[in-house]
């Protein structure tokens, strides 16, 4: 009696012939009765979730541990045992959006009017009061209800405004564009995932009167320098001297990539509104 694994079969994705389960040309499954179970279809979805769940912690805690890490491993064509820093920013994001989280890429109007770009926004903002008859109180109601969601969708421009100054300091590292924006969406990620772990933190603990502006931002200032000095390591194979003097750059040029995203982030809630 002819099984299965000794007929012949013709490939449904490319017309092969060919003997046993799989296609020999593009690696298309046959699928058999087995196949069609509720305890196939389980065992799929276990294998699935099982898999899915030991890339994501895995990347996560080498994301931590040893950052630069998983960018360096992707830009070396090592992408099977760790999910892609931009899969692990889509996850990320998609809690960062869906969750009341601390906001470290989004700005206030208070915050927005008191930038470095502050004089030109209270002008288009007075401009934009007038041509809507609205008072500065509902203004500041709308702009802030609105500027949270655009920057949790608009965070990857962050990223790659972040990766500019990294192509221009580590020149000579033989890494592409690509792979100086893929180091960019890791230190994004890196940084959503302390937004979040902070978040869970104050729910948990009475940390509310602690998480101040300045509280937040010498804390983020902390752990993206410590973000910089590893992967200046760990993607970038720096020596040890210049780690610290392009991590410490690097930092400056952080903040003037805030600055830049926000000011992006001022004109497209502004055109919303």
């Amino acid at each position: 009696m002819d099984t299965p694994e000794s007929t012949h079969h013709i490939c449904k994705s490319c017309s092969n012939s060919f003997v046993g389960l799989y296609c020999n040309q593009c690696g298309e499954k046959v699928i058999v009765a087995r196949d069609r179970t509720f305890r196939s279809f389980l065992s799929d979805i276990i294998k699935a979730l099982t898999f899915a769940d030991n890339q994501f912690i895995r990347t996560l805690w080498l994301v931590f541990r040893k950052p630069g890490f998983i960018s360096a491993e992707m830009s070396e064509g090592r992408t099977v045992r760790y999910l892609k820093p931009l899969n692990l920013f889509f996850l990320l994001n998609l809690v960062y959006f869906l969750f009341p989280v601390i906001q470290i890429f989004s700005a206030t109007l208070r915050t927005q009017l008191n930038s470095f770009h502050g004089r030109w926004v209270q002008q288009l903002v007075a401009r934009k009061m007038i041509s809507e008859h609205i008072g500065l109180d509902s203004f500041t109601i709308l702009y802030n209800d609105k500027t949270v969601g655009f920057a949790k969708m608009l965070v990857i421009v962050f990223a790659v405004l972040a990766s500019l100054p990294l192509t221009v300091l580590y020149s000579k590292k033989n890494r592409l564009f690509t792979d100086h924006v893929g180091l960019s969406v890791e230190l994004v990620c890196f940084n959503l995932t302390n937004a979040l772990l902070l978040t869970l933190l104050a729910k948990i603990l009475p940390l509310g009167a602690y998480l101040t502006e300045n509280t937040l931002t010498g804390f983020f200032v902390a752990t993206n320098l410590y973000f910089l000095l590893r992967s200046g390591h760990f993607f970038y194979q720096e020596k040890a001297g210049w780690i610290v003097m392009k991590a410490m750059l690097m930092l400056g040029f952080l903040k003037i990539a805030l600055e830049l995203f926000r000011l992006i982030l001022f004109f497209v809630t502004l055109a919303s509104l």
